[in-house]
């Protein structure tokens, strides 16, 4: 039996999220976010800050989603599990990367609110909602699915 540890990291987006879609048809985006670390250095009394880059990656739904929602700068929480995925380049060096595989991404309302719009899911009785939601910039600027 596998346990997979889940993660949660808070940070900023670093580029817009940037969606694919496999050979089968499903979405994949990926994310990449800063996420910062402060504390006081305890013999200066300065203030300290440390960045650190996770690449995140988003399936299916949660892919479109992210995708139709989130812009670069605005601040995100992700939850997901660790993988490493492992490829060889065209020279035949082999390389491996770590990134979280995302359950859920959401805007983290810290510095900023949203307005939250149900997506109609395939084969749902619902109507009346938007393919492509508004969103709202985390600088609070509204953006629409017309815009």
């Amino acid at each position: 039996m596998s346990s997979a540890t889940t993660t949660t990291i808070t940070g900023n987006l670093t580029r817009d999220p940037e969606i694919r879609y496999t050979r089968d048809g499903q979405a994949t985006t990926s994310l990449g976010v800063a996420v910062n670390r402060r504390w006081q250095n305890r013999e200066t009394n300065e203030w300290e800050e440390s960045t650190s880059f996770f690449d995140v990656v988003t399936w299916r739904e949660l892919a479109e989603n992210v995708a139709l929602s989130l812009t670069k700068g605005m601040r995100v929480v992700v939850s997901g599990r660790l993988e490493q995925r492992s490829w060889e380049t065209e020279e035949g060096d082999r390389r491996t990367k770590v990134e979280i595989v995302a359950d859920e991404v959401g805007a983290s309302l810290r510095f900023a609110t949203v307005d939250v719009h149900r997506v109609e899911r395939h084969g749902s009785s619902e109507v009346g909602h938007d393919a492509a939601p508004d969103r709202t910039t985390a600088e609070g600027e509204h953006v629409g699915a017309g815009s």
